[in-house]
């Protein structure tokens, strides 16, 4: 499969609202949940790229290899906590997004763990990711072979 094209070189502009997005979760949202947020919506989305990039990152970040792997059966493994578990079941309900939204009771359990302002930024973490995701995956971003 060849790469399409590269956005950042065809429309800068808008490639650099994107990194705007990325560089404010980034700032305000705690980078382990960052990590296995941005993960979990790349697998249910089917991006590669992400998947590689951000299961590398990760991994340089001090994740655990088994954490990681885990992501994919997240709801069964029991080495996420709550707070963790909240945020993966959001990133499934926003990433999914339904004709009902998000349910009740994972928005109950997300305001549990997380703040309002926590579950704000958590959201725009979710969306950021989904908006990389749908600009690799039809651009054919491919990830790098020689890491």
């Amino acid at each position: 499969m060849t790469q399409r094209m590269n956005i950042a070189e065809v429309a800068p502009e808008g490639y650099k609202a994107v990194l705007g997005l990325e560089a404010y979760v980034r700032r305000h949202v705690d980078a382990t949940v960052l990590e296995l947020v941005k993960l979990r919506a790349s697998v249910l989305n089917g991006c590669a790229f992400c998947v590689d990039m951000h299961s590398r990152d990760a991994l340089a970040s001090g994740e655990s290899a088994r954490r990681l792997f885990a992501v994919a059966a997240w709801h069964d493994a029991p080495f996420f906590d709550e707070r963790e578990r909240a945020a993966l079941a959001l990133t499934d309900e926003v990433t999914r997004l339904g004709p009902d939204g998000v349910s009740d009771d994972t928005w109950a359990t997300v305001t549990k763990h997380w703040s309002e302002e926590e579950t704000a930024n958590l959201i725009l973490a979710i969306v950021t990711i989904n908006a990389w995701n749908r600009i690799a995956i039809p651009t054919r971003a491919q990830p790098p072979l020689d890491v």
